[in-house]
């Protein structure tokens, strides 16, 4: 039987709401969050992205309780929609589950009892902790290795068991701190699918941290991207990849050329060299002033016929892509685009031809 501790800390999962949040270190003249607002609603997955300084561990730490901002809320929310105050609550009380980056697993424990510990803080008998944090490993697949060393399992069974452990204590909130950066990249893969299925399947709302956009992409619903410690846009990955808000989103996710365009209507009229070709503008991308299009692979194709329909150019390199042949081509005004073929196109050094291809190319503020 569970504890009326151990009930104190466990509800539906809710909202994690992060109001105007401010944080400022001593002796750095810029913010590392600088005035940040988020709403991640119960159940969702929400993925934190950005290069390396651009305050995403940090916003993890003020939603953990591990940090305090000089300024703005944090809100929990739960399943009936009031909220609460958690800005200046400690971590113990906030009833969050966190997977660190190293997983922080106890060595001289079986994997069992690193699953059950969390559950031993709260008060719970041993009994239940032990089948609960045997239901919680059935979950991750671990079923038949709770009595294990856990130092006897692979990096990616390690990345199971911290779930697990967090997980057990039916947490409000799941905080994930690059969970999959220390898997090797085959594996890394195969943990990505996994960890959204086991999210799915637990209904629990988490903020997941990576500087990976594959991991965002394939884990969150939405993802945020941040940069010094600001919020440059927030959706569903597709809207981060296809409309951009800013350069610096397009240059971070994917892969892209910008070159310099101009909006005439419905289209995206691009000149390269002095060839002007158009292509479908997004509807919800900006219309006026100077503008910037963003060329991705998919964007491209090349030609077979060198005409006034084209950009003229050289093959400078090519890789294999597993189901396609990636060609990087340079054309007029140091313009260089990645173009996707079937792998029957030139070779490097070779002279070739790329037009657009005729799907919606987005554009941002230049």
């Amino acid at each position: 039987m569970t504890t009326s501790r151990d009930a104190a800390l466990h509800s539906a999962p809710g909202a994690l709401v992060l109001e105007h949040v401010t944080r400022r270190y001593p002796g750095n003249p810029d913010p590392s969050v600088d005035d940040l607002s988020l709403n991640i609603a119960p159940g969702e997955l929400l993925a934190l992205v950005g290069a390396s300084g651009s305050g995403k561990t940090t916003t993890l730490r003020i939603a953990a309780g591990y940090e305090t901002p000089d300024s703005g809320r944090v809100l929990l929310g739960d399943a009936a929609g009031a909220t609460r105050e958690i800005t200046r609550e400690p971590p113990q009380r906030r009833g969050f589950g966190m997977v660190f980056q190293h997983y922080a697993l106890f060595p001289h424990m079986r994997v069992e009892e690193n699953v059950a510990f969390g559950l031993e803080a709260r008060g719970v008998r041993k009994s239940e902790r032990l089948a609960r944090a045997r239901a919680a490993l059935d979950a991750v697949g671990l079923g038949g290795k709770a009595a294990r060393p856990v130092q006897a399992l692979s990096g990616g069974e390690q990345q199971r068991v911290a779930l697990a452990r967090a997980l057990v204590i039916e947490p409000r909130v799941l905080l994930l701190d690059e969970p999959l950066s220390n898997l090797d990249p085959t594996l890394r893969q195969s943990m990505r699918d996994e960890l959204r299925v086991t999210l799915r399947r637990s209904g629990v709302t988490a903020l997941f941290v990576t500087h990976d956009q594959e991991d965002a992409f394939a884990v969150a619903d939405r993802v945020a991207m941040l940069e010094r410690g600001r919020l440059l846009q927030v959706g569903a990955p597709e809207a981060l990849y296809h409309a951009p808000a800013t350069r610096a989103v397009a240059e971070f996710v994917g892969r892209a050329e910008l070159v310099p365009a101009e909006r005439v209507g419905d289209v995206v009229r691009i000149t390269i060299g002095g060839v002007a070709l158009e292509a479908p503008a997004r509807k919800e991308q900006p219309a006026g002033g100077a503008l910037l299009a963003v060329l991705r692979p998919e964007s491209v194709e090349l030609a077979e016929e060198q005409d006034a329909s084209c950009w003229r150019g050289e093959v400078v390199a090519r890789r294999f892509a597993g189901g396609h042949v990636v060609y990087r081509v340079k054309l007029a005004d140091r313009v260089e685009v990645e173009v996707m073929g079937d792998g029957a196109g030139a070779r490097e050094g070779e002279r070739t031809a790329v037009r657009l291809a005729g799907v919606p190319v987005a554009v941002v503020p230049a």
